[in-house]
């Protein structure tokens, strides 16, 4: 038995309800004991029907994140319709139940306790704040949840799936990739804006551990998730000297960073972490003069990536969405639904569709792949571990759709390899 098996067995408003509805949406709570026709002697509880099975998702679509949360939702949404018109999985359809939390916990909180009845897991739980506040409800409710929320500092929770690595781990790769490309050396400042939580505060210990490694001072300003003009900030980094400047901002605070930047002639690399970059925020105004020095750490691939997977998506998502705006998040939306796939077949193959037959199946999980829209095979049976160590770098470029253009294969640094995780067993 696994330890997080061992854990798990010890152990809004109108606009909600019409929040981007999707593939076969219901707001419906199904009779827990359901088994059904279509499912032969599979044994369910909440969220699955004899030809359903409901997930959530819970995403902003209105708040600092919202391009990109609009992006996985519809990335989301194109798995779903494709896994349906293929048959579904287990005899059952896909359907989603969505929500806008506008990145507020509190919000969140009120949303998923009208969600949870109706769902047998999350596809998509956004947000480092939503994840921590949510924490103990999802390990009361043993509710299984993609985590979209990158901090190994969640990595004990054994009902948080994250798909991929971690933002410790993106600022290691890509300091180390920056490195290798002769963009900094040992013994150098480096400047690091990061917000106030778990988001920032995971990015900033992957910053110090390599900077430790490599003899780096490092020029820390934590600030707020409401903070908006990062002019100070960057003044004060000038006049210390740094060679590149680490961001785990919102995009709006990363378009502020590089105006001032750009504004003050300070020509140095910009390193972010996933969610730093949203082409529509980041490639409008004075921050389009110096998104050139901005690279990208991600698990995803980018949107105009040349991976055949992506370029499948690519071409979904233009014909499902003529006039939206593309992202990164779409392919990473599409991927979780992969990720959700194989355990929701793994479960269908154990005759278990319950919240714990499902919690089973993702932590006995060893090699889920998403055909390289994920970095790496993500690994779910090692307890407190990041799922993977690998990342894409991928640097910004206007005249790349959505904005990314990828300039290494999927890349894992020999400092990533021998990190350990906060709750890394052994740790």
């Amino acid at each position: 038995m696994t330890l997080r098996r061992a854990w798990r067995r010890a152990g809004v408003p109108a606009a909600v309800a019409a929040a981007m509805v999707l593939a076969g949406c219901t707001t419906q709570a199904p009779e827990p004991g359901a088994g059904g026709e279509g499912g032969g002697a599979v044994a369910t509880d909440v969220g699955v029907t004899a030809d359903t099975i409901t997930l959530g998702v819970l995403t902003d679509t209105s708040g600092p994140f919202r391009n990109l949360g609009t992006g996985i939702t519809q990335g989301n949404q194109l798995w779903a319709d494709e896994l349906n018109a293929r048959g579904g999985v287990c005899d059952r359809q896909i359907a989603l139940e969505i929500a806008d939390s506008g990145y507020k916990a509190d919000t969140a909180t009120t949303v998923y306790r009208q969600q949870q009845p109706n769902v047998l897991g999350y596809l998509q739980l956004l947000g480092s704040p939503i994840n921590a506040a949510l924490r103990g409800n999802l390990e009361t409710d043993e509710v299984t949840s993609l985590a979209l929320s990158w901090s190994s500092f969640i990595l004990d929770n054994p009902y948080q799936i994250i798909p991929g690595t971690t933002y410790d781990l993106e600022m290691i790769n890509g300091l180390a990739y920056l490195q290798q490309q002769g963009l900094i050396a040992d013994g150098d400042t480096l400047g690091h804006i990061y917000i106030g939580g778990e988001y920032g505060d995971n990015g900033f210990l992957g910053a110090q551990y390599y900077a430790q490694q490599h003899g780096m001072t490092l020029q820390p300003a934590k600030i707020a998730a409401t903070d908006t003009d990062m002019t100070n900030i960057v003044t004060g980094f000038q006049g210390a000297g740094v060679k590149a400047i680490l961001l785990t901002t919102a995009p709006a605070q990363t378009a502020s960073a590089l105006n001032a930047a750009n504004a003050l002639g300070l020509d140095v690399p910009v390193l972010g972490n996933n969610p730093v970059f949203d082409p529509a925020t980041n490639l409008a105004g004075p921050a389009a003069a110096s998104v050139g020095n901005l690279y990208v750490s991600a698990s995803n691939v980018p949107y105009s990536a040349d991976v055949p997977k992506a370029q499948e998506v690519q071409q979904a998502f233009e014909a499902a969405f003529p006039d939206a705006s593309a992202n990164a998040g779409v392919p990473y939306g599409y991927a979780g639904g992969l990720i959700w796939e194989q355990i929701l077949t793994q479960a269908c193959e154990s005759g278990d569709l319950t919240r714990a037959g499902v919690h089973d199946a993702f932590v006995t999980s060893e090699n889920i792949t998403t055909d390289d829209l994920v970095a790496s095979e993500l690994d779910f049976s090692q307890a407190g571990s990041p799922p993977s160590r690998s990342v894409y770098i991928a640097q910004a470029d206007p005249a790349q759709e959505g904005g990314l253009r990828q300039v290494v294969e999927p890349f894992t640094s020999p400092e990533a390899g021998s990190y350990v995780a906060p709750h890394q067993q052994g740790a």
